[in-house]
């Protein structure tokens, strides 16, 4: 498929976390997530040595808006039980990438390839869980009319760094009509291990972003008159990190192909 090309999701959208995965190991889906498996919580993967782990764990403790931690797993084991017994980090997202040296060095279909005794698997809150919240309580979601991934952007907002770890804020948009804004941010306020409220709303120069047409991942959504931009933090935000951690090896989801769990979304809505 090409990319930015509308995928359709109806076939999907009724999976459970654990049918998602398996039809994803059975190599049957290679394709976005975004309206798959609807209901249940989509999250971030990233993947490292042992020896990084405490310094990474420090970094989401530091900014947890992006990196919400929702399962770690032992040394080694690629199961997720926290989140989704009996699941396998390695095959079960759809796509992935390897860093080495803080670049990409390829994008896989697998990570048992590349999988290590010493390896540490973080499974991160995203923004995909609080879109079906945001839906009943009547906003909008043009990138979901289009049949496209909400666009990711790099912002000039720094994180807070840990050992090796640090880098820019990523962002997603989402285009809303001007009199919902408060209303989507009450809603995303209640997931705050999915990113929570918004970061910011409006002129995106604001947050360093010259051209919203042009984003770092995802797809362009354009912004309809009388709707604003609305930017959350982001789970891709780790990847820029592992461009300056420099690390030998490290593994993550490739962006919007994420790894599904058993979790229902309102499990992790407060209140």
């Amino acid at each position: 498929m090409a990319a930015g090309a509308p995928v359709d999701w109806s076939a999907v959208a009724g999976l459970s976390g654990a049918e998602a995965r398996a039809l994803v190991r059975a190599g049957g889906w290679r394709q976005k997530t975004v309206g798959m498996a609807q209901g249940w919580v989509q999250a971030n993967l990233v993947v490292l040595p042992a020896a990084h782990a405490a310094a990474f764990q420090q970094f989401c403790d530091r900014n947890a808006q992006a990196c919400p931690v929702l399962d770690v797993t032992a040394p080694g084991s690629p199961e997720p039980r926290r989140v989704a017994a009996g699941a396998d980090l390695r095959t079960d997202a759809p796509r992935y990438r390897v860093y080495r040296g803080g670049t990409v060095a390829a994008e896989v279909d697998s990570l048992v390839p590349y999988w290590r005794d010493d390896l540490v698997g973080f499974v991160l809150g995203c923004s995909f869980t609080f879109e079906a919240a945001l839906a009943r309580a009547g906003i909008p979601l043009r990138h979901m009319e289009l049949g496209l991934t909400a666009p990711m952007y790099v912002t000039n907002r720094p994180c807070e760094a840990a050992g090796p770890f640090a880098g820019p804020l990523v962002v997603t948009m989402r285009p809303v009509p001007e009199g919902l804004v408060e209303r989507a941010s009450a809603v995303t306020a209640r997931f705050p291990r999915a990113h929570g409220a918004p970061v910011h709303v409006g002129d995106p120069a604001a947050l360093g972003i010259a051209d919203l047409a042009r984003p770092e991942w995802g797809d362009a959504v354009p912004v309809p008159p009388g709707d604003v931009p609305v930017f959350w933090a982001c789970g891709v935000t780790p990847q820029a990190a592992a461009e300056a951690a420099r690390l030998d090896l490290m593994l993550t989801h490739a962006p919007a192909h994420m790894f599904i769990t058993d979790l229902r979304v309102e499990d992790l809505e407060d209140g």
